[in-house]
């Protein structure tokens, strides 16, 4: 009957232990996730206009768009005009030295994507963009 206990408990410590390599990925994963950073999208798509010159540039961490019938979005909601300096500093809290990505659409008025990119400069941003597409037409 010794015999018998003895050869149980030597097949259970033959086991490999899981735990510990399930603490190094749970680690892991929870670093991932707190040093990610997330894209914040306008909320709608625009036709953007075609340009030779136009260059990728590094990610924009504000998208403001404006649309052809005069809609501006900003963090997937409609804002007006007046309030796009009061939406682009809440959203610099998190990142002071982030950019603004203007995404215009083609047929927008001219005069409403100036006051927009204005708003945001006005806002405290040095790095305002145009947003277009490579390409002529």
């Amino acid at each position: 009957m010794r015999m018998r206990r003895h050869s149980l408990q030597q097949e259970e410590e033959t086991g490999i232990d899981l735990t510990p390599m399930l603490d190094v990925v749970f680690i892991m994963l929870i670093f991932f996730i707190v040093t990610s950073t997330f894209m914040r999208e306008a909320g709608v798509e625009v036709q953007r206009p075609q340009a030779d010159t136009a260059s990728a540039q590094d990610a924009g961490n504000i998208f403001i768009a404006v649309t052809a019938d005069g809609q501006i979005w900003i963090d997937k909601q409609a804002v007006d005009a007046r309030s796009v300096r009061a939406h682009v500093e809440r959203l610099r809290v998190d990142q002071p030295d982030g950019a603004v990505v203007v995404q215009a659409d083609e047929d927008a008025r001219t005069g409403l994507v100036v006051q927009v990119m204005d708003q945001a400069r006005l806002a405290g941003v040095r790095d305002v963009a145009l947003a277009a597409t490579a390409g002529g037409r």
